[in-house]
């Protein structure tokens, strides 16, 4: 819930910034703040609830602790990504794809009740699923719109 918050709360503020300062709403820019914003801070849960994001990862899957800490850093650079104009398409995509493979460590979260920030078993179990696959397609879905479909629709009337 606190990703969507941040999110949200971010597009809000960069529309108003947009707004004043370039006299637009530009909706896809401030939609790549957003997300970008969002992923800096859901980067910072990797290092700072490390043991509790391992237990979301299978056990037949080495390497977990490091595995965390790579997800986080793809999530500070693909944050980075989404702001440089020659890279938010590419980023774009490749964020698209690293939100659906992180969703199966979601769901094997949720079936074995793994909350991440106390490291214990004691999560929402199977009905936080009804939210976090509807905010997994979010995410998927606000990427498309502000990074790719934005972006290709720039270049093609560019030419």
């Amino acid at each position: 819930m606190k990703p969507l918050i941040v999110l949200i709360i971010t597009f809000c503020i960069a529309i108003l910034i947009n707004k004043i300062v370039n006299g637009n709403y530009n909706l896809a820019l401030s939609g790549r703040i957003a997300m970008a914003v969002m992923l800096a801070f859901t980067a910072i849960a990797h290092f700072a609830y490390t043991t509790g994001m391992s237990m979301m990862i299978p056990s037949f899957i080495p390497f977990k602790t490091e595995l965390v800490y790579l997800t986080g850093i793809i999530e500070i650079v693909a944050a980075i990504g989404l702001l440089l104009p020659h890279y938010r398409i590419i980023t774009g995509w490749l964020l698209i794809l690293f939100f659906i493979l992180i969703l199966p460590a979601n769901i094997y979260a949720a079936m074995y009740h793994v909350d991440f920030q106390q490291a214990s078993l004691n999560g929402k179990g199977l009905t936080y699923l009804w939210f976090r696959v509807p905010l997994q397609i979010i995410f998927i879905v606000w990427t498309y719109l502000s990074a790719v479909k934005t972006s290709l629709v720039e270049t093609h009337l560019s030419f």
